[in-house]
């Protein structure tokens, strides 16, 4: 395990603290029970629709064109079930849990063009792509509340990069590529490492922790702020790069899975699970 240098914000509240704006007000993007209560992996993708996985039924890709237009986009191969959805350089790249697979995927043909796979991992949970293609992925194993952390290179090669965490899920890098930020749900805790010119990660630092609820999907705005889902606490918090909560957006369900921003920053979409629905907010950028 990578050093610890200590925290920037321990022990926040849910509402963030004094920091916190006033209230975000959300709206149904997709209505409840529109995707199963495994919708995750919310992303604007080229087109300026949004994807998400498991619209209708498991082991979809969802599109949502408009507000409550949403359709089966694609349905993967029996035994991949999708969790976390990324774009790069036009093509789509899917965290399939199920079959241990990252699926890279050509949007126009809707064909898969290639399986990342390795038995080694627990699952692919959430992922996050740098500039010159490689993938990092959160690799949790939910039956002992541990988890690792991997790099895949473009041409296939998987690196473990860090083994024995707490349970990594949501994982995000900064604009510039700097920065990985990778959370651990039931340990309630938010990690930032340096990345390395050969893509490693070092000089691990803990950046926030909380003393209640879960943490689930992040994404960076193009100012390197960070949206957090907080499971169960039923809010999406917005922070700064040095730990400060920004400002709160609280849901109408109790349990947001991930998070999206729109290509302009001021629209940002929460996955929910158990209302099976995508709520719809306005960022303030």
């Amino acid at each position: 395990m990578a050093n610890i240098f200590g925290a920037s914000l321990l022990a926040l509240a849910i509402t963030g603290g004094p920091a916190t704006a006033a209230n975000v007000q959300t709206t149904d993007w997709m209505p409840e029970g529109s995707f199963t209560n495994g919708v995750e992996g919310p992303v604007v993708g080229p087109d300026g629709n949004l994807y998400a996985v498991n619209f209708a039924r498991e082991g979809t890709i969802g599109r949502v064109t408009g507000k409550g237009k949403g359709e089966v986009w694609l349905q993967l191969p029996d035994g991949s079930t999708g969790n976390s959805i990324r774009f790069h350089d036009g093509l789509m790249y899917v965290a399939d849990y199920t079959g241990h697979n990252v699926l890279q995927i050509e949007p126009s043909s809707r064909k898969i063009l290639r399986k990342y796979h390795n038995p080694q991992m627990h699952q692919p949970n959430d992922i996050t792509i740098a500039g010159n293609g490689t993938i990092y992925a959160s690799d949790p194993d939910w039956a002992s509340n541990s988890g690792q952390l991997w790099r895949i290179s473009p041409e296939g090669e998987f690196t473990l990069l860090e083994e024995d965490m707490g349970t990594t899920n949501g994982i995000e890098l900064s604009p510039d590529g700097e920065k990985l930020y990778l959370n651990e749900s039931v340990q309630r805790r938010v990690w930032v490492y340096d990345v390395q010119d050969n893509g490693d990660v070092a000089n691990k630092k803990l950046l926030m922790e909380f003393d209640d609820f879960g943490l689930d999907g992040m994404q960076t705005d193009s100012e390197g702020n960070l949206y957090i889902a907080r499971y169960g606490a039923g809010v999406v918090l917005k922070v700064s790069p040095a730990g400060e909560v920004l400002s709160t957006v609280h849901l109408k369900g109790q349990h947001p899975t991930n998070v999206a921003l729109s290509s302009d920053g001021e629209t940002g979409y929460a996955t929910m699970q158990k209302r099976g629905a995508i709520e719809q907010f306005s960022t303030g950028h």
